[in-house]
């Protein structure tokens, strides 16, 4: 007798582009439908900053659900990651008061020098585990409090994104684990926010809401919400893994064929690391600038933020400002016909965060070709993967076996293939939506 089918929605935001995918899911066979693509930007707004266009996120979300009910089936859940890092503000009736800051506002981007007056760069990674990255949301809290920020100042509940997401379906506010992780706030040992962090940004615990972990159930969606969309009316709202890394490695095995694993996930960013019971709070770690962020069932994902197709995707977008429209095929050719390779760069040095020029910063004065700029992208990416891999290992007790490559980056082979050379251990290339498979694996319980 075959397994009953069963139906799921997931909520993917990512930092340039949102989906509402529709999986159906068969014992351990989950086979994905997107029903809903939606591009969208980061804009400046009248207060200098650089915010998400939340509402516009949102009625693009409902459309995507509207979309699904139409497919007429009966779905039991839904789930919503989206990037880490960033929150919403809202007042004492939970109401908006602003768009949430963007993570690439450059106003964080001094704020770390002024925080480290009052508790050290060492202080805080002991405590938190957390990479130091300006834009971290301890350093976004933070700057708010210094600027007194109107909206920050008047804020009764923060909600990290996914949160915020869920609170609209559902009216429900919660603190997700994985996402509150990546905010530099957490303690990973108590899984709550550290006392001492709070004080130093002007905020009080009750400011934020219960800590939950994936896999715990919201509830059923407002009434509005399903006379907008359709939907029938028991479905549930279940928080998966809100941070779409942690999503993405829910779909990674820890091992394979007896192996250990370490995972590349390789998109906009690039995060390379492996999954924990426990972290990994060092002074060699705090020097590396690695990680311990929250996974699914409590577990710690040890692992190293790299800036991935960002660069060529801010080039790519300039070329089509001129009308050079190269296709990501398009683009990979193009690197496979360079013969000589120009001089590589770090793709983590600060002028590649957000540059007005991003091909000006790869030339970086030199003459070269298209295909030169795009070759020298896959070759610095691969080369630092390569740096970053042998950084996780010195960090372990236990040798790593294999790379775990998933993401939208998983389906180049080209540099897939240059990565292997770089990192010296087998490349296994997993899903290219990984962040969906995990999203449905925890809502449909088959971890």
């Amino acid at each position: 007798m075959p397994e009953p089918i069963h139906y799921h929605i997931a909520i993917d935001w990512g930092a340039t582009s949102g989906r509402v995918i529709v999986a159906q899911v068969q014992g351990q066979k989950i086979d994905l439908l997107e029903v809903h693509r939606f591009a969208h930007a980061m804009y400046q707004g009248d207060d200098g900053h650089w915010h998400w266009d939340y509402h516009g996120l949102l009625e693009q979300t409902i459309n995507g659900l509207y979309k699904a009910a139409t497919l007429g089936h009966h779905y039991e859940s839904i789930g919503v990651d989206t990037w880490g890092v960033d929150v919403a503000f809202f007042d004492d009736e939970g109401q908006l008061l602003t768009e949430p800051l963007a993570y690439r506002d450059p106003f964080t981007t001094a704020v770390p020098k002024l925080f480290y007056q009052y508790m050290s760069a060492a202080a805080l990674y002991s405590k938190t585990g957390i990479q130091q990255m300006h834009f971290n949301t301890v350093f976004k809290l933070f700057g708010c409090r210094l600027e007194q920020y109107r909206p920050f100042m008047e804020a009764k509940h923060i909600l990290f994104l996914p949160d915020a997401v869920g609170y609209f379906l559902t009216d429900r506010m919660v603190c997700e684990f994985s996402s509150l992780s990546t905010s530099a706030m957490m303690d990973p040992n108590t899984k709550d926010l550290d006392d001492d962090i709070l004080r130093l940004c002007g905020l009080q615990r009750e400011q934020f809401p219960e800590v939950v972990f994936p896999g715990h159930e919201l509830g059923t969606l407002r009434p509005d919400i399903l006379n907008r969309t359709g939907l029938n009316p028991d479905c549930r709202v279940v928080t998966v893994a809100g941070h779409d890394t942690a999503s993405a490695v829910a779909a990674v095995p820890r091992s394979y064929e007896g192996l250990k694993v370490a995972y590349l996930s390789s998109g906009t960013w690039s995060l390379m690391g492996t999954v924990t019971d426990a972290p990994v709070i060092t002074t060699a770690s705090r020097k590396l600038n690695f990680t311990n962020e929250g996974g699914v069932g409590g577990t710690i994902r040890l692992l190293k933020n790299i800036t991935g197709m960002w660069i060529l995707e801010q080039c790519r977008n300039q070329w089509a400002k001129h009308g050079k429209i190269y296709s990501h095929e398009q683009l990979v050719c193009m690197a496979q016909t360079v013969t000589h390779i120009p001089e590589l760069f770090n793709p983590d040095e600060a002028r590649f965060a957000n540059p007005v020029n991003m091909i000006d910063e790869v030339k970086s004065g030199r003459t070269m070709t298209d295909a030169q700029v795009v070759a020298c992208i896959f070759h610095s990416l691969a080369h630092r993967y390569g740096e970053v891999f042998a950084m996780l290992q010195s960090l372990l007790p236990e040798r790593l076996d294999v790379l775990y490559i998933i993401g939208g980056g998983a389906r180049n082979d080209y540099l897939n293939q240059l990565t292997r050379q770089a990192v010296g251990v087998p490349v296994i290339v997993g899903s290219c939506e990984a962040t969906t498979v995990g999203n449905i694996r925890i809502q449909s319980n088959i971890l």
